[in-house]
């Protein structure tokens, strides 16, 4: 026990014990267990970043946990399937021909993406929409206001923690599921790289999807001043923002076109040859004026002889095709995130030239 644990409440003797202990134990032994307490102190969270990451503790160490979960069971996946792989002889035999023994290890990829493709939704409605509008509506806001810290400053410690934890736990889950996928990702066809279940989890795109998705449902909370409300609207909100990306995300790439060597009408057509993992966007015929026919084109015919006819009469010499190349995968991937970051900047901007008024 140390010396100086009960010193004497009296001054003299107090001293005098104090002095003789530090005289009796020494100077170098104090200032070593000073030093030992300094080196064990660990960092701790103090003023408005304790009190914030106290009230939303139990919804930030939910996200590690499951983050750290996740991550586990995509390790041990990737793995399992490293085994078969060098067991089959990948990459030396085609991975495409193992058919049902491959069959397993795709299945594990499916169960994680449908998880991973919702987390931009959960983390919106659960951890978004309530973060404020719970202050709002149970009074927690005037309370803050009525301290000597600004709403500013209360504010921005909100968005920075809650927007630290989402981009930690996104990246996270977005280094290690592409980490998994990266070893067959040009090898085995099966696998749509276009899909929602590996372009919106792989890159940046989980992360600025649940960026926007947290921040957007913070400041309908702001507006509507009620959790349950806000929580549903933001369902809802973000819903259409996956739908919308969705739908715009291939015109984030350049589409790449080959076309056939013309050959004489009439003449059997051969498709132009592609990457094997591009994503194909349209095929055509293509005449020889350089116009394109859908390839429906004289299928109805009822004899080939009639077919080969009716290629003559259109002038078909060739076929095309519109694709975009899995290389352009990351940088489409970049592009789209980038315009994501620029709206949620703007929603954070938002929220604080507008909604600190209302944050009381």
């Amino acid at each position: 026990m140390s010396t100086f644990t009960n010193p004497s409440t009296d001054g003299r003797n107090g001293t005098a014990n104090r002095t003789m202990n530090a005289t009796k134990n020494g100077p170098r032994h104090g200032a070593g267990n000073a030093s030992t307490t300094e080196a064990t102190r660990r960092p701790r969270l103090s003023g408005m970043t304790w009190l914030v990451w106290r009230q939303h503790r139990a919804a930030f160490w939910t996200m590690i946990a499951a983050t750290a979960l996740c991550a586990a069971w995509m390790i041990y996946q990737r793995a399992q399937m490293m085994d078969f792989l060098n067991a089959y002889g990948f990459p030396a035999k085609n991975l495409d021909d193992a058919e049902k023994e491959f069959e397993p290890y795709i299945g594990a990829f499916t169960s994680v993406t449908t998880g991973l493709t919702a987390i931009p939704v959960i983390l919106g409605v659960l951890l978004g929409a309530p973060l404020l509008a719970g202050d709002l509506e149970n009074g927690t806001a005037k309370l803050i206001a009525a301290q000597s810290v600004s709403r500013n400053r209360w504010l921005a410690t909100k968005l920075a923690l809650t927007g630290l934890a989402v981009t930690v736990t996104t990246v996270t889950l977005s280094a290690v599921f592409a980490w998994w996928w990266n070893p067959i990702k040009l090898h085995y066809l099966d696998i749509d790289w276009t899909s929602r279940e590996f372009f919106n989890t792989t890159g940046p795109a989980p992360v600025a999807l649940s960026l926007l998705s947290v921040f957007g449902g913070v400041l309908i909370g702001v507006i509507l001043r009620r959790t349950l409300a806000a929580m549903v609207v933001t369902l809802g909100f973000t819903v259409a923002l996956q739908a919308v990306w969705g739908y715009f995300k291939l015109s984030l790439g350049d589409i790449v076109t080959a076309t056939s060597k013309p050959v004489s009408p009439g003449t059997p057509i051969t498709f132009p040859s592609v990457p094997s993992t591009a994503h194909w966007l349209d095929t055509s015929y293509v005449s020889g004026s350089g116009k394109l026919f859908d390839l429906t084109t004289c299928t109805e015919m009822p004899t080939e002889e009639a077919t080969t006819s009716c290629m003559k009469k259109a002038d078909i010499v060739g076929a095309s095709i519109d694709y975009i190349p899995i290389s352009q995968m990351s940088s489409m991937q970049w592009f789209g995130a980038s315009i994501l970051f620029a709206l949620t900047a703007g929603v954070v901007a938002f929220l604080f030239f507008w909604g600190r008024k209302r944050l009381v």
